[in-house]
C-alpha cells in the first residue's frame, strides 16, 4: 500500500463544490492526502444529467414514519415476495426514503445507502449534509430492510425492561463471572423460544441474499436501470451479496467498515476479540493522557492491568443501588467500552471508566451513579421508534445471522470456545466466542450463503479504518480479496467503526469517496490514509 501524503490539487478543490463549509466544520488538518487516480470501469452513468425516472410516479411517496432533518425526504413502500421461491404467495412491505437531487439539471443517478446492523436505515440526511455534492448530483435512497424498522417488521416479543434486564447477554454474550456459560444457555433457548412463537413465519426469510434481491425490486420501482451503493459494517456484506447477484445494475459501490464474506455468522462473531484487541492501545494511550481523572494508571501496561482488575472486581462485587434496573457489572462495564470504542472520540468512555473506578471504589457520586445507569439504559432505549416492536433492533441482527448460516447446535462447542477467548482475548472476557440464540435457531437457513466473487468490473471502493473493534482490519481485507481486482482499498490510520459517519471523518477518505462518486475516479493502488 502506498501512503497517501499531498494535499488535493486545486482542481480537485474546485471539483468540491460546498464542501468548503463542511471541511471547516470537521476540521479539516491540512495534511489531506491523495494518490495518483484513475477511472473506474465505464457504468452506465452518461456524462450528461440523468432525468428522474418515471418508476417514482408510481410509487405512492408521503410523509416518513420518523421524524428527519431534511425537509424534503419522502417515504414509500415497495411490496416484495415473502418466499422468492415463491414469489406469487404472501407479500411484505419494504419500506424506502429518499432525497431528491437537490440540483435536477447535473442528476447523475440513486445511490442507495445502508447503515448496516441490520437494522432501519431510512433517516438519511447525515449523509446529504456531509458531502453536499452527492446531494446535488443523486438521488439518496435509505430503507429498512426487511424485518426492520417500519418494513414488516420481526419481533421476538420482548419488552423494554426484560431488554434491559438481558442486557449483558444481547449484543455480545458474557459468561458469568467464573466463565459459566449456564445463564447464556438458558437466554438463547428463551428467546429462540419467544422468536419462534412471534415470528416463526417470517424467520426462514430473514437473510442477507433475500434482502438483496429485496435491493433490485427497490431499484426495479425506482426505474433505475442502474444504482449506486454505500454500505457500512453489515450493509458492505449485503452491498457485495447484492453486486455478486444482481453485476449488471451497480454502477459505483462504497464498502465503508467491510465484513469478511468468508466469514459470517459465529465467525464473524469471534472476530469481536480481535477487533478489540486492534483497538485498546488508542483507549489505554487516551486513558493515560487523562490518567488524573480516569484513575486506571498513568502507563498503557498501568491501565490494561487496572481495567482488568476493576471489571473482574466489578463481575464479583457488583454495584447496586434501590431503584435501578440492574447492577453495574464487569460485564455492563466490558459491554458499554465495546459500544464507545467504536467512536473515534473516546471522551465518553473515558468518562464511564472514572465512574466506575469510584464506583468500584465506594466513592462515587450521585452524578456517576447517574452516568453509568443512563449509559446502560440508552445502549437498549437510544434505537426504539415509535410504531416499532421495542425488541426490533436487538432481534433482527439474530435473525439474519442465524438465516444467513447455521451456527453449531453444541453448547460443549461453545464452552470450549469460550474459555479459550477468554483466556486469549481477557478485554471481552469470552463473550464473541459464546452461545446465542442461534444455536437454538428454530429454522435452519434456507439456502448456503452466497458466495462474493469478482465480477470483472473495477466499480468497488473499501474504506477501512486499521483500528476497528466491531469489522477488524482483517475483515476487511477478506473482502478484498474476494473482490480481488474489482476494488481498490483505502485503509485509514484511525481507529473506530465507520470511517464517513464519523464526526470528524478523515478527509482524505471523504475526498477520495468524493471523487468515485462523482467522477469515477479510484485510486490506482491500494492506498493509506494518514
Amino acid at each position: 500500500m502506498s501512503d497517501v501524503t499531498v494535499a488535493p490539487p486545486g482542481v480537485r478543490r474546485r471539483r468540491l463544490r460546498g464542501l468548503s463549509a463542511v471541511v471547516a466544520a470537521l476540521s479539516l488538518v491540512t495534511g489531506v492526502a491523495m494518490t495518483a487516480l484513475l477511472p473506474a470501469d465505464a457504468g452506465t452513468t452518461p456524462a450528461g444529467a440523468v432525468k428522474a425516472p418515471a418508476g417514482l410516479a408510481s410509487l405512492r411517496w408521503g410523509a416518513c414514519p420518523s421524524a428527519t432533518d431534511d425537509a424534503r425526504m419522502r417515504c414509500a413502500t415497495v411490496r416484495v415476495p415473502l418466499d422468492y421461491r415463491h414469489p406469487q404467495r404472501r407479500a411484505i412491505d419494504v419500506m424506502i426514503s429518499r432525497i431528491p437531487a437537490a440540483k435536477p439539471e447535473q442528476r447523475q443517478g440513486a445511490i442507495i445507502l445502508n447503515g448496516g446492523g441490520p437494522g432501519a436505515n431510512l433517516n438519511i440526511p447525515l449523509v446529504a449534509s456531509r458531502l453536499p455534492d452527492l446531494a446535488d448530483s443523486y438521488d439518496l435512497i435509505g430503507f429498512d430492510p426487511r424485518g426492520t424498522g417500519h418494513s414488516t417488521p420481526m419481533s421476538c416479543g420482548r419488552t423494554r425492561d426484560e431488554l434491559i434486564r438481558d442486557e449483558e447477554l444481547e449484543l455480545l454474550a458474557f459468561p458469568a463471572a467464573d466463565g459459566s456459560i449456564g445463564r447464556n444457555l438458558g437466554y438463547a433457548h428463551r428467546v429462540a423460544r419467544q422468536c419462534a412463537a412471534h415470528s416463526g413465519d417470517l424467520l426462514p426469510y430473514l437473510n442477507t441474499a433475500d434482502i438483496a434481491r429485496d435491493l433490485d425490486r427497490i431499484r426495479v420501482a425506482l426505474g433505475e436501470p442502474t444504482v449506486s451503493f454505500y454500505g457500512q459494517s453489515w450493509g458492505t456484506y449485503l452491498g457485495a451479496v447484492y453486486r455478486t447477484l444482481f453485476p449488471s445494475t451497480i454502477d459505483r459501490m462504497v464498502l465503508d467498515s467491510a465484513m469478511d464474506p468468508g466469514r459470517i455468522g459465529y465467525d464473524e462473531f469471534r472476530d469481536f476479540s480481535a477487533g478489540m484487541q486492534d483497538r485498546w492501545p488508542d483507549l489505554a494511550d487516551a486513558a493515560v493522557d487523562n490518567a488524573g481523572t480516569v484513575g486506571l494508571g498513568t502507563t498503557p501496561t498501568q491501565v490494561r492491568r487496572n481495567y482488568l482488575a476493576l471489571t473482574s472486581r466489578l463481575d464479583r462485587h457488583p454495584v447496586r443501588r434501590d431503584g435501578t434496573a440492574a447492577p453495574v457489572t464487569g460485564n455492563l462495564i466490558r459491554l458499554l467500552t465495546r459500544q464507545y470504542s467504536l467512536n473515534a472520540n473516546l471522551a465518553d468512555l473515558l468518562g464511564l471508566w472514572a465512574a466506575a473506578v469510584r464506583l468500584d471504589a465506594g466513592t462515587a457520586t450521585d452524578a456517576d451513579h447517574a452516568l453509568v445507569e443512563t449509559a446502560a439504559t440508552t445502549f437498549v432505549t437510544a434505537n426504539l421508534a415509535p410504531g416499532v416492536p421495542d425488541d426490533n433492533w436487538l432481534s433482527i441482527p439474530w435473525a439474519v445471522s442465524c438465516g444467513d448460516q447455521a451456527w453449531p447446535r453444541d453448547a460443549r462447542t461453545y464452552a470450549r470456545n469460550t474459555a479459550a477467548d477468554r483466556s486469549a482475548h481477557p478485554l471481552t472476557a469470552g463473550a464473541p466466542a459464546n452461545i446465542t440464540p442461534c444455536a437454538a435457531w428454530p429454522v435452519r437457513p434456507a439456502a448456503p450463503a452466497t458466495t462474493v466473487t469478482s465480477t470483472g468490473r473495477r466499480n468497488v471502493l473499501i474504506l477501512q479504518n486499521r483500528r476497528d473493534p466491531a469489522t477488524p482490519l482483517r475483515s476487511a481485507m477478506g473482502m478484498r480479496r474476494a473482490l480481488g481486482t474489482d476494488a481498490a482499498f483505502v485503509d485509514i490510520d484511525a481507529g473506530g467503526h465507520g470511517v464517513i459517519s464519523q464526526p470528524q471523518p478523515n478527509m482524505c477518505a471523504v475526498f477520495t469517496m468524493h471523487d468515485f462518486f462523482m467522477d469515477g475516479a479510484l485510486p490506482a493502488a491500494d492506498t493509506t490514509c494518514q
